[in-house]
């Protein structure tokens, strides 16, 4: 090599080397959650170490304004000093995934929670995944059994569907996931509980989960006292767990409480960092990272299995038209609406039939349980619209034989949706009893 050369190389090294030596910058601000931080190069998304009085603490670049970077702790720490270092780590560690992740319960950058050692697993994956090409995606084409009557032969989900559970506070949203949970056929279940109360994270795990689904369920965990980046790492640490395992060719189902949390959290991060409010407050960042999640979800390509994701989304006041459910809804490929009436008269599961939607349900089910299906819910309207009339008194059977009809089968048609919280209906016995309700008892399959 000439010495021309070799100064040249020299020289370029030297031209680059402050972008990739960890060279120690100083706190110089503290605002609310946010860190700012002067005098280091590191990129969004960067891991940081950051000194105090009890030792060094986490956390990722969030932002920057000239100089001066935005970072967000991965936990909630005190003890910070004016001036403390902050060094920059040189490699971000990645999500632990395999096969031995099954049984076990993790925080949002999956270090374990359970108290049983350890992960160890076989590889580590990226938080940010690439997407899938959409014309790389196989079709929606066969129907996924949940273990609930309601969805199984009304709102009948497709293996790969991304659904939308929207509920308000109290309705039997985290119980209806557990009876999914323990009734689906899928071979791996991902469950993330974002956001949630503490005390639910292990009431869900013992109670609803129990020890039978846990065995071959991966539990994501980020409660409402978390950071917001712990919130917003937990729900995206769920979706790559189940991208892992949907790699492996194996049917994955996801159940992500709550998509809303996970708004939250990034409206919190990018509030602080200084990103203007737009609707109800959520910057426009929010409505950018909410369909890049939910993407992330469905069939893989040829050789590779498929994620079916229930995402719950929270209604403030039950209000359907706030701005994240307005949001998800678009993205969704169907919803399934929980009614604080139905569970306030005791009807559980709570899904109000009439307003719930699988957009893929005419392409998996066959075109008698679609009009089965179809046909219920036309009794289900005509008895609601009417409803008030015959409460009252006002109607006189034989007026309307169609009425007639529906007043005769509604108590048959809530006993039908109407199922216990460890009961377990499979879908064929879904489609028989369906075709059962409406005369049609010789039908099965």
């Amino acid at each position: 090599m000439s010495h021309s050369l070799a100064q040249r190389l020299k020289s370029k090294r030297s031209a680059i080397a402050p972008a990739q030596v960890a060279v120690a910058g100083s706190l110089t601000r503290v605002v609310g959650l946010t860190l700012e931080a002067k005098g280091l190069h590191a990129a969004i998304g960067s891991l940081c170490q950051v000194e105090t009085n009890q030792g060094m603490v986490d956390a990722e670049v969030v932002g920057f304004n000239d100089d001066i970077l935005y970072l967000m702790p991965n936990d909630r720490i005190s003890g910070v000093l004016p001036g403390a270092r902050v060094i920059p780590q040189a490699k971000k560690p990645g999500l632990p995934v395999g096969m031995n992740l099954l049984g076990r319960v993790v925080d949002g950058l999956g270090r374990p929670l359970d108290g049983l050692g350890p992960l160890r697993t076989e590889h580590h994956a990226r938080f940010a995944q690439n997407n899938i090409n959409p014309l790389a995606r196989r079709p929606i084409s066969q129907p996924m059994d949940v273990g609930v009557r309601a969805i199984n032969s009304v709102i009948t989900v497709g293996q790969g569907q991304r659904m939308g559970l929207f509920a308000g506070s109290g309705v039997g949203k985290s119980v209806l996931l557990g009876m999914m949970t323990r009734g689906s056929a899928a071979d791996v279940i991902v469950v993330g509980l974002v956001g949630e109360r503490g005390r639910e994270v292990k009431e869900f795990i013992e109670e609803i989960l129990g020890e039978q689904g846990r065995k071959r369920a991966v539990v994501v965990a980020a409660p409402a006292d978390a950071s917001p980046l712990m919130r917003l790492k937990g729900c995206e640490s769920a979706v790559t767990i189940a991208e892992y395992f949907r790699d492996q060719g194996l049917n994955v189902l996801l159940l992500l409480d709550s998509v809303t949390r996970y708004a939250m959290a990034q409206r919190e991060i990018a509030l602080a960092v200084g990103e203007p409010p737009a609707t109800k407050g959520y910057p426009p960042s929010v409505f950018a990272k909410l369909p890049a999640l939910i993407e992330r979800a469905g069939n893989g390509g040829e050789g590779q299995g498929a994620i079916t994701a229930f995402f719950t989304v929270l209604s403030e006041g039950d209000d359907m038209q706030d701005p994240i459910a307005d949001a998800a809804r678009a993205i969704l490929d169907g919803h399934i609406v929980l009614s604080r009436e139905l569970a306030d008269s005791g009807h559980y599961p709570a899904i109000d039939v009439e307003k719930s939607i699988s957009r893929v349900m005419p392409q998996v089910v066959s075109e008698q349980h679609m009009q089965q299906a179809r046909l219920m819910k036309q009794v289900m309207a005509m008895y609601s619209e009417n409803k008030d009339m015959i409460t009252l008194g006002a109607y006189q059977k034989g007026t309307d034989p169609m009425l007639d009809q529906a007043i005769d089968m509604m108590p048959m048609i809530n006993q039908f949706l109407r199922q216990g919280m460890k009961d377990v209906v499979p879908y064929d016995e879904c489609l028989h009893s369906l075709a059962v309700l409406f005369g049609q008892g010789g039908t099965r399959g």
